[in-house]
C-alpha cells in the first residue's frame, strides 16, 4: 500500500513541477521572438523572477523522493540517463545564472550574452524532459542487473524526439499564456496571439502522440484492464479544450489554469499507465523496475515509506502554503514603475 501511495506521489511531484516551471521555461524559449526591446525583455525576466526559483523546489523533491522511496530506480536512473541528466542540470544552471548575471553590466553585447543562456536554459531542459519521460514510457533496455545499456543517442529515437518536442510546445504554450497575465500592453497581445496560434498545433501533436503511444508502449494496458481509468484522460481533455475558450474570452488566469490542469492530467494519465514500473525494461518485462513486488522491487523499506509519508504531511502543505503566497502577492502583471523602482 505505501508502495503505491509513493507511486503516485511520486507523479504528482512531476506533474506539479511541470505545470509550474513549465511557464517561465516557456517564456525562456519565447523570449526571442516576443520582446522587440530592453524594456520586454526585461518584462519577461520580471515575470519569471519571483517564481521560476521556487518552482524548481519541485523538482528537487521529484528527484530526492526518486532516491529515498526508489533507490534502485534513481541508481539506474542516474546511471544510465547519465549524459541526459547533466545536460539538464547545467542548462538549468546557466538558466538560473542568467537571471543574476543579466544585469551586472550595463552593455548590449554582455546582456546579449545571458539572454543566449537563458534561451538555451529553458530550451534543453524542456526538450531533455520530454525526450527523458518518453523513453521511460517506451521502456528502457535494462538487463537482469538493472544496468542500461546505450547511450544518449539511443535515447534520440523517434519516439523520445516525439515526447520532447510534445514537451516544448507544452511549455510554450504555457509560458505564452502566463505572459498574457504579467504583460501590458503590445506584450501582452503577442503573447496571447501566441498562445492562440499555438493551441491547434498542440492540440495535433498532442493527438498524434497519444496515437504513437499507443503503438510505441504499454501505457494504454492497464486503462485496456480497467476501462474506468479513460476518465482520467477527460482531465487533460478538458483542460486544452476550456484554453481555447478563456482564451478566447480574454480570461489569462483561467486559460493558464486550464493549461496547468492539461499538463497534470497528461502527466498523470502517463504515470497511471506505467504502474507498477517505475522504469520498464525494454528487454525483458520481469526486468523492470517496479513499485511491487511485479517486477524488481525498487521500493524502500516499508518503515522508510512511512518515515517518509509523515515528513511529506508537514512539509509538503508549508511548501503549498508558501507558494501560493508568492502567486497571490505578485500576481499583477508588471508595470513600467516596477522596474523603474
Amino acid at each position: 500500500m505505501l508502495e503505491t501511495i509513493w507511486f503516485l506521489l511520486w507523479g504528482v511531484l512531476w506533474a506539479v513541477y511541470f505545470a509550474l516551471d513549465g511557464f517561465d521555461l516557456g517564456m525562456g524559449m519565447l523570449k526571442p521572438f516576443l520582446a522587440r526591446d530592453e524594456y520586454e525583455k526585461r518584462v519577461i525576466y520580471n515575470a519569471a523572477g519571483p517564481f521560476w526559483d521556487g518552482n524548481e523546489v519541485w523538482l528537487i523533491a521529484a528527484g530526492g523522493v526518486t532516491f529515498a522511496a526508489f533507490p534502485l530506480a534513481y541508481a539506474a536512473m542516474f546511471s544510465g540517463l547519465y549524459t541526459a541528466l547533466m545536460l539538464l542540470l547545467f542548462a538549468l544552471i546557466v538558466r538560473g545564472v542568467s537571471f543574476e548575471f543579466r544585469s551586472k553590466v550595463d552593455s548590449p553585447g554582455w546582456k546579449a550574452i545571458w539572454d543566449g543562456c537563458q534561451v538555451v536554459g529553458s530550451f534543453l531542459p524542456a526538450l531533455l524532459l520530454g525526450v527523458a519521460f518518453a523513453n521511460i514510457f517506451q521502456g528502457l533496455p535494462l538487463d537482469q542487473n538493472q544496468v542500461m545499456h546505450g547511450g544518449l543517442l539511443d535515447l534520440l529515437n523517434p519516439y523520445g524526439l516525439a515526447g520532447g518536442v510534445l514537451f516544448v510546445l507544452l511549455f510554450l504554450s504555457h509560458g505564452a499564456l502566463w505572459l498574457s497575465i504579467k504583460a501590458e500592453g503590445d506584450l501582452r497581445e503577442r503573447a496571447a496571439s501566441t498562445a492562440a496560434k499555438l493551441w491547434p498545433v498542440l492540440a495535433a501533436v498532442i493527438v498524434l502522440f497519444l496515437a504513437y503511444t499507443w503503438f510505441a508502449t504499454k501505457l494504454f494496458t492497464n486503462y485496456l484492464t480497467n476501462p474506468v481509468l479513460f476518465l482520467i484522460l477527460l482531465v487533460p481533455v478538458g483542460g486544452l479544450v476550456m484554453i481555447r475558450v478563456w482564451l478566447a474570452a480574454r480570461r489569462f488566469w483561467a486559460a493558464w489554469g486550464a493549461s496547468a490542469v492539461m499538463i497534470i492530467g497528461v502527466t498523470l494519465f502517463a504515470v497511471v499507465g506505467l504502474f507498477p514500473a517505475i522504469l520498464p525494461s525494454s528487454l525483458n518485462p520481469a526486468w523492470s523496475l517496479t513499485a511491487t513486488d511485479a517486477g524488481i522491487k525498487a521500493s524502500s523499506s516499508p518503515l522508510t515509506l512511512a518515515i517518509m509519508l509523515g515528513v511529506a504531511l508537514v512539509f509538503v502543505p508549508i511548501v503549498i502554503g508558501y507558494q501560493f503566497w508568492v502567486y497571490k502577492t505578485f500576481s499583477s502583471p508588471v508595470t513600467r514603475e516596477d522596474l523603474e523602482y
